[in-house]
């Protein structure tokens, strides 16, 4: 039977908190002090401690650093005294989690059905780290330049605990494949994981959609509906676009992650959540906040440890291995081996790849598809052709640029690059926001936003094409 330890100075706490873990089938000790709880330690190695803050003789961090000693004991602290600051200052050191007294059940059945010796989750890592020259990839993140093996370094390290964290990067860095990492990595990877992006639900049905509702709550709904908190419980929760949440639901998000508790819509009843928040933007975060695209105190909340991804143009060096990568699965797939020339692969690294690792996925599928035999030559690679109908510089490189002067509102810039990359493209939309890296609902709100304030005929034909967004969703 697992063995659990309570350091704990109040004795009835610690008694029923005692009896609650006794029941879920471990053998329980209990501690009043640093004293005690050392010599519970040196009788029988807990394999998990949950910890009190604040002892007679002392803090439970002092105990908490000699525990780090230990590779198959996990901590949770426990606490009446919590802060934001206190409870991250915990797991930074090791905590796998905390809870906050009065003790929620719910969230004390989480944790005890979640406990792992944190030594299995670490040699897990360790080897995916130590495999990474040979294998090319830790997890599904391809990639062996130095700026990836430091972001892989910080999955390694966050992954075991059930700190919040927040992922920045541009669109197509593979934001949610990092999220999904996190999980696999992590105590929660035998419950869900959920992708929500933000930017692709109506702003009408998104707080249902999250939270749930209660049947007769709105028109429509016509029967009891379980949001996304209540659906991942006990995994984990990734907010993609969270910059594209409406700032009033920004509100109810950040009660949720200070109380661990929610309502569903229409509802006066109270839910437990026990899920790990995952969240990510492909904008610059303070930005969003001067712009009023994200509440300040939602962003500290979030930014527990955050992770930036680096654009594909930024480790160039891994475009042939994640091409080859790319190519091997399709090849698999349709069970027809191909390959680069070598004048291809050339052309694939010289590419400045705006839309980062998802258009290279998209590019190396459509040159399988265009290759005429088992070798696929710099034809079917972007900077091959050159469109006439585009009036804008061309690079060495073959890549299309636009010029903008030092000072250009980010919000021009974004118009000018899409406008541009939709001529260049020949009006083709799918193309466009996979290009961009955006969802297709979203360049259709951005054509229509540029029709609205009279930005010409071509934008008017490109809204008028569209097709209508409840039909694209």
């Amino acid at each position: 039977m697992p063995h659990a330890l309570v350091v704990d100075d109040e004795p009835d706490s610690a008694e029923t908190t005692a009896m609650l873990i006794s029941s879920e089938g471990f053998t329980v000790a209990t501690a009043g002090s640093l004293r005690d709880a050392r010599r519970q330690i040196a009788l029988q190695e807990p394999d998990i401690v949950l910890l009190d803050l604040k002892l007679p003789d002392g803090s439970g961090m002092e105990l908490l650093q000699d525990l780090k000693s230990l590779p198959n004991t996990e901590v949770v602290l426990v606490t009446g005294h919590a802060s934001l600051e206190t409870s991250i200052q915990a797991l930074r050191l090791g905590a796998a989690d905390y809870l906050v007294k009065p003790m929620s059940l719910t969230q004390l059945k989480g944790i005890l059905s979640r406990v792992m010796k944190p030594a299995a989750l670490k040699a897990e890592a360790k080897n995916m780290l130590e495999t990474l020259d040979h294998d090319g990839h830790f997890g599904q993140l391809w990639g062996r330049s130095a700026v990836m093996r430091t972001v892989y370094r910080q999955i390694e390290r966050v992954a075991e605990t059930s700190v919040t964290v927040f992922i920045t990067g541009e669109s197509g860095t593979g934001k949610e494949v990092v999220a999904r990492t996190v999980h696999d990595l992590s105590r929660r990877r035998t419950k869900p994981f959920l992708a929500v992006n933000c930017g692709a639900i109506s702003p009408h049905l998104i707080e249902s959609e999250i939270f749930g509702h209660e049947k007769g709550s709105f028109t429509g709904a016509d029967r009891q509906h379980q949001g996304f908190f209540e659906r991942a419980s006990g995994g984990t929760l990734f907010l993609d676009e969270i910059t594209e949440m409406p700032l009033d639901l920004q509100v109810k998000l950040l009660r949720v992650l200070e109380s661990g508790t929610f309502m569903r819509v229409g509802s006066t009843q109270v839910l437990e959540t026990d899920v790990r928040m995952v969240a990510a933007t492909n904008r610059n975060p303070m930005q969003a906040v001067s712009s009023g695209k994200l509440r300040e105190d939602l962003l500290y909340r979030l930014n527990v440890f955050p992770i930036h991804l680096p654009a594909l143009r930024e480790r160039g060096e891994d475009v042939p291995l994640i091409a080859a990568h790319f190519l091997d699965q399709i090849s698999h797939r349709e069970g027809n081996a191909k390959r680069f020339s070598p004048e291809s692969m050339v052309q694939l690294s010289r590419h400045g790849w705006p839309g980062n690792v998802r258009e290279l996925r998209n590019v190396v599928y459509r040159a399988y598809v265009m290759a005429t035999d088992s070798t696929i030559h710099d034809p079917c690679l972007p900077g091959a052709e050159t469109d006439t109908r585009v009036p804008v510089p061309v690079s060495a490189e073959g890549v299309p640029m636009i010029t903008v002067r030092i000072g250009t509102p980010l919000a021009e810039i974004d118009r000018q690059v899409t406008l541009a990359t939709l001529d260049h493209l020949g009006r083709h939309k799918e193309r466009t926001a996979a290009t961009l890296g955006i969802s297709l609902k979203t360049l259709y709100n951005r054509l229509k936003e540029y029709a609205n304030v009279g930005d010409g005929d071509a934008v008017a034909v490109a809204v008028s094409e569209a097709v209508p967004l409840d039909e694209k969703g």
